[in-house]
């Protein structure tokens, strides 16, 4: 008997496709009109604040074309949550002017072509940054401003070509090399492949979000030809769309341009899905100047921006916060740098292609094997699509933020050419003294294997108190002050967890 492949679910999946009836939208009166929209909006507002259940996100994406004007797509923990969106929806007096052509009920899935250990239930055998990268395909994220693509497939099963009859490490095989087609858009494309056997007519339902509609198309392209597509791929009906905030439905409707703007404060609904602060509950991205674990309290706001006004008193940078910054990933591995370069460089080619993409670089440690990966981006959703890739790196160890203690800050420093040897030292002495402090870690002085006068500190802490206490310390301003002759650029404070 050929062996199935063992499977994990995470959140089931509705795409709820509408067409809406124009003649009557048009010949409605106006406070109707109105009604329905206000209804609309708190309908869609609830839904993306996930205010219906613990967990999960919606949005709301506009539809080309003449299947759909418009697909509300749902993740919820249930059927059950889904069935009461799908219904709560009926209630609004929007509901009256639509139609649902078609819809798509499936469930989030990673299978055993993924990782031996993660089945076999030795967790501590598996990398922590692909338990991350699995949650991330389990419990998936929307990105606030994205195209849309969804199709559903299924595998052949044909006389000649019949993916069931295939071994399972045949069928491992050809998925590891259609991976890595997918490889080759980090950055640029988030998927999610959610399950559909049993709860509708395709055995797959595949949905890509991307900033740019031709890389949808690109991936799409080349994946076709990938032995997995072209002999054992079949394929539904395409629906490609743009995701706009629900304050715009009037809009939408009016038959103008949306999203209207930026999303701006639209984006706190996306960010309430997963609760912590706006980010992602895996914490497989990491905000400049955030410190993550505590959630919405006001306590913990006003305790970050403390920390920010020290800094700045001492001419450091500090970063913003709540995400209005950069958003950055950090990943440790023991491979050997440069064939960890090889790799990084390959991924960092596709990550350049997308527009929210700062910079991802090699850094290793000056006085032990120890080798750092930084990925820094703009938007959490795309340093978040980065982290999955990165954390698929050779020998990746710990990702930044999962030691104990305080979650690791990093200084980042540009040196004068000139200086690199005295900064060096300075690091030397600095180092000592951090050695004695009461609640001090570690520390390690990585060096960009691109660019050596392109520097970054890494220190762990026992707490953020302990952290603090050294930034206060005579020793720290006068090399703060010391390391203004020899900085190309202003030091950089990020808190990388």
């Amino acid at each position: 008997m050929v062996e199935a492949p063992q499977t994990d679910e995470g959140w089931f999946a509705l795409h709820d496709f509408r067409t809406i009836d124009w003649d009557a939208w048009r010949n409605a009166p106006e406070h109707e009109r109105k009604r329905a929209i206000d209804e609309g909006v708190a309908y869609l507002d609830a839904h993306e604040a996930v205010e219906d259940d613990e967990e999960g996100t919606s949005a709301v994406f506009s539809v080309l074309g003449h299947k759909a004007d418009f697909v509300v797509v749902h993740f919820r923990p249930t059927l059950d949550s889904l069935s009461r969106a799908e219904r709560k929806f009926e209630q609004t007096a929007f509901a009256a002017y639509t139609e649902q052509p078609t819809s798509y009920v499936s469930v989030t899935e990673v299978s055993g072509y993924v990782s031996d250990d993660y089945f076999e239930g030795n967790e501590e055998d598996v990398d922590t940054g692909l338990l991350r990268y699995i949650e991330g395909k389990l419990k998936p994220d929307i990105p606030d401003d994205t195209y849309m693509s969804f199709y559903p497939m299924s595998k052949r099963r044909g006389e000649e070509h019949n993916w069931y009859d295939l071994s399972f490490d045949e069928r491992r095989e050809l998925m590891s090399t259609h991976g890595d087609t997918g490889r080759k858009y980090a950055g640029k494309i988030k998927q999610v492949i959610a399950s559909s056997v049993g709860f509708d007519d395709w055995e797959w339902g595949v949905t890509l979000f991307g900033d740019d509609p031709t890389d949808i198309k690109d991936i799409v392209y080349e994946m076709r030809f990938d032995e997995v597509s072209s002999l054992y791929g079949e394929f539904d009906q395409f629906y490609v769309g743009r995701r706009f905030p629900p304050s715009d439905l009037g809009a939408f409707l009016a038959g103008d341009a949306v999203p209207t703007s930026e999303f701006g404060d639209e984006s706190h609904h996306h960010a309430h899905a997963h609760g912590e602060g706006g980010h992602h509950g895996d914490g497989s991205h990491h905000g400049e100047g955030e410190h993550h674990g505590h959630g919405d309290d006001d306590s913990d706001d006003d305790s970050d921006e403390d920390i920010r006004d020290e800094l700045e008193d001492l001419n450091i940078y500090g970063g913003k916060p709540h995400g209005e910054d950069v958003y950055a990933t950090v990943l440790y591995s023991e491979a050997d740098p440069d064939e960890l370069f090889d790799e990084v460089e390959g991924l960092r080619e596709n990550f350049d292609h997308y527009p929210t993409h700062v910079k991802t670089a090699v850094y290793e440690a000056s006085d032990r094997d120890r080798t750092a990966v930084v990925s820094i981006w703009e938007k959490p959703s795309s340093a978040e699509t980065a982290a999955g890739f990165l954390s698929e790196l050779p020998d990746i160890v710990e990702r930044a933020g999962e030691e104990s203690g305080f979650g690791t800050m990093g200084m980042f420093y540009t040196v004068k050419p000139d200086s690199r040897e005295d900064f060096v030292e300075k690091f030397g002495v600095v180092g000592g003294l951090l050695g004695d402090m009461d609640g001090h870690f570690d520390t390690d002085l990585m060096v960009n294997v691109e660019d050596e006068n392109d520097m970054f500190i890494a220190s762990q802490w026992r707490s953020q108190e302990d952290a603090m206490g050294f930034f206060r310390s005579d020793a720290f301003r006068d090399t703060v002050q010391w390391g203004r002759d020899v900085l190309a650029d202003r030091p950089r404070h990020v808190f990388l967890a």
